[in-house]
């Protein structure tokens, strides 16, 4: 056993995991319903066997156990799922101009509508279809043919978001016969196929197994840290990932801290998924590629899988589509605080907006009244004051319409100080990612959703209104309250063909878009150009054509930060 790699480690502890989420286990309500008894046994029996082949008499842990969506896709959904959300549709309005989008705004909040994304063109909303007469008519005439549908099927699209139970033949396919594991993500562009754990979704009591596991597997840069408990009493589990310096003669400067959170809205997965991704890159990736051990050794990274613990076993249990946390309020029947609101900073800036706990993005009664949101601060705030940590970046993940957002997010009337750096580094993140696989994430102010249009701001007329409230955004407190430098808000895939319910099989390509984009703000901290300095290494020997193409790319990013900087003054 002393001999197994990591992959097989790893792939034995996440079969046991999901063995024990086979039907009649306590635990997963609603995933339960997903396979029969009879299919379960047959599932487990064959990845019992493969596993065994495959540890005991191989020498390498090159099979590939994918989950398939195949058989379930060809199901319909159960019958719970089908109760209560065969009746929903998700629509997207196009707005343009600030009539539409206050009609639209008012709508929302007098029918307590689920507005699931929304920027300056576009509002996705989810409604049962029996108060689509009701919206349409509290909206003007040009909005009531402004729509379209998202998904046809919402049932269909949740039931398939809920991982697998199954399993391909675990046998090796024939071009992986020979192709040993390797931790380190840039050797092999199929390393993550491999690994069982980023196939599905996973739920909470799998993830904080899988990171203590890191944590034993890799002690010397590894440590498993809690940032606050939950509402319903829960850890809030993190890694904390570095290497500290052990020259005791010499006092040390505060530690250079970049933290990278997921999961505040319960139901955005991709975020928790990503976040895991990005961790478990960074810590395989130590001692195999100096780039990387360089970054683990002038900073700690702080990855935060789920801020909302309860709210996202409440979306594997009961509601796939709940979004706050899970604490009591003011209604009995009116559970839960969005927790991306609920931070002091500006956090009674539009009191009007979702100031009634059935909304989707109600704040709560007072600042840091989520008790998540203020464990997380008051954890944040005591590294610095007492345990020598110095926080210089703060990612929050989010999903879904692919953005890269700076502050502020509670009103565009005020300029962040250091703007051009925020647009800089958010410029470079977007450029990372866009090498990656080529997809666009646009990088704008978190204000500029359904707020207001450039043009109207340069002619300083009204502001549009915003869908929900910008105010109480953990972007803009640690921006503000804690002095983070670099702080934003990233919002992952895709642009609204699945929006929350993103399949899994886009698990491994966002988390290596984001893994790019935080290694590149690590070499921008550390005062390079990040990638940059890779191209140029990679186009050594390349044709003119090819260099020609990378200074123009990066002629358009400088023009780029050119015209943001004219318009703010």
């Amino acid at each position: 056993m002393r001999h197994l790699s990591s992959c097989c480690i790893l792939t034995i502890f996440l079969s046991i995991a999901v063995a024990a989420y086979a039907p009649g286990h306590a635990s997963l309500s609603t995933f339960h319903q997903l396979q029969t008894p009879s299919r379960t046994r047959s599932v487990f029996s064959r990845l019992r066997d493969g596993l065994i082949r495959r540890v005991w008499s191989i020498s390498s842990c090159t099979g590939e156990v994918g989950a398939s969506n195949d058989v379930k896709s060809a199901s319909p959904p159960p019958s719970t799922l089908l109760a209560r959300y065969s009746g929903d549709v998700v629509l997207r309005f196009s707005i343009n101009s600030p009539e539409e989008a206050a009609a639209l705004t008012e709508a929302v909040h007098v029918l307590f509508l689920d507005v699931w994304e929304f920027n300056a063109d576009w509002v996705d909303i989810r409604l049962a279809k029996e108060v689509v007469p009701s919206l349409l008519g509290l909206l003007p005439p040009s909005l009531q043919h402004a729509h379209t549908p998202l998904m046809h099927d919402l049932a269909q699209a949740i039931f398939e978001s809920y991982p697998s139970l199954t399993f391909e033949d675990p046998s090796p396919r024939p071009q992986d016969e020979h192709r040993p594991f390797s931790p380190v993500l840039q050797a092999s562009p199929n390393t993550d196929q491999t690994n069982l754990f980023f196939r599905n979704y996973q739920p909470l009591s799998v993830i904080i197994p899988w990171m203590r596991l890191l944590r034993s597997l890799f002690p010397t840069h590894v440590r498993m840290i809690n940032v606050g408990v939950s509402y319903e009493g829960r850890d809030i589990p993190a890694l904390r990932v570095g290497v500290h310096p052990t020259n005791a003669d010499k006092p040390s400067s505060p530690r250079k801290t970049i933290i990278i959170a997921g999961g505040s809205h319960a139901r955005e997965w991709i975020s928790t998924s990503t976040v895991n991704y990005v961790a478990y890159s960074f810590i395989t990736a130590y001692g195999k590629s100096q780039e990387m051990t360089r970054l683990l050794e002038e900073f700690d990274w702080v990855f935060v899988p789920t801020m909302n613990p309860d709210g996202y076993i409440y979306t594997w249990e009961n509601d796939r589509l709940w979004r706050k946390n899970r604490q009591q309020t003011s209604l009995r029947f009116c559970r839960g605080v969005d927790l991306d609101h609920a931070y002091s900073f500006q956090w009674d800036h539009d009191s009007t907006v979702a100031n009634n706990p059935c909304s989707e993005s109600f704040a709560g009664e007072g600042p840091f009244q989520g008790v998540e949101a203020r464990r997380f601060a008051n954890w944040a705030r005591n590294e610095t004051a007492n345990n020598n940590v110095s926080i210089v970046a703060f990612v929050d993940l989010h999903s879904y319409s692919q953005q890269i957002l700076y502050p502020y997010s509670y009103s565009c009337a005020t300029t962040p100080p250091a703007l051009e750096n925020l647009e800089e580094l958010g410029l470079g993140l977007a450029k990372a990612i866009r090498m990656t696989n080529g997809e666009e994430y646009s990088v704008t102010a978190a204000c500029e959703g359904s707020v207001d249009s450039e043009e109207n701001r340069e002619k300083k007329e009204k502001f549009w209104p915003r869908i929900e409230s910008g105010g109480g955004s953990a972007l803009d407190w640690f921006y503000h309250e804690l002095n983070v430098k670099y702080s934003y808000q990233i919002k992952l895939r895709d642009t609204g063909s699945y929006g929350f319910l993103l399949p899994s099989k886009n698990i491994v390509p966002t988390g290596l878009e984001a893994f790019n984009a935080i290694k590149y703000m690590g070499h921008f901290l550390l005062g390079n150009k990040g990638i940059e300095v890779e191209e140029e290494e990679s186009l050594e020997g390349s044709t003119a054509v090819a260099a020609g193409k990378h200074e123009e790319e990066l002629a358009d990013d400088a023009a780029d930060v050119e015209l943001r900087r004219r318009r703010r003054r």
